[in-house]
């Protein structure tokens, strides 16, 4: 039985928080056991829980904010687009993927799939 949309809603925003403000465990914690991550598409795809937690570590220490712009929710997948604002030391970088990601029952995820590429990436200000 597929999670209601409600609860795959909530798996969206809370991810959208935590990639922003939150901890690799608090990622990590909204991924089921045997997840996998694909960012961008086309890149390896990461099928371990090391490999996915080596991938967030790197926005840990990061100023960050970011903002859901849309979601899309039709049984248990979602595709939603988000704006991701980074500052590393002067500089102020945007990217705004749009992830696919599937759920399970209880609505943790299962796959997701980013789709942008490096020349979406885009400094905002700074030198």
């Amino acid at each position: 039985m597929a999670p209601s949309a409600d609860v795959v809603r909530k798996t969206v925003d809370a991810y959208v928080e935590a990639v922003a403000h939150g901890t690799v465990d608090d990622i990590l914690a909204l991924y089921a056991e045997g997840a996998t991550v694909e960012d961008p598409v086309g890149t390896e795809v990461r099928v371990t829980e090391e490999s996915i937690r080596e991938f967030y570590a790197v926005l840990e220490p990061l100023e960050q904010s970011a903002e859901l712009l849309t979601c899309k929710i039709a049984s248990n997948s979602a595709a939603f687009h988000f704006r991701l604002v980074s500052k590393f030391g002067e500089n102020t970088f945007e990217v705004s993927p749009i992830d696919v990601m599937e759920f399970d029952d209880d609505g943790r995820i299962t796959s997701m799939r980013a789709y942008w590429a490096p020349e979406d990436l885009v400094q905002t200000s700074g030198n």
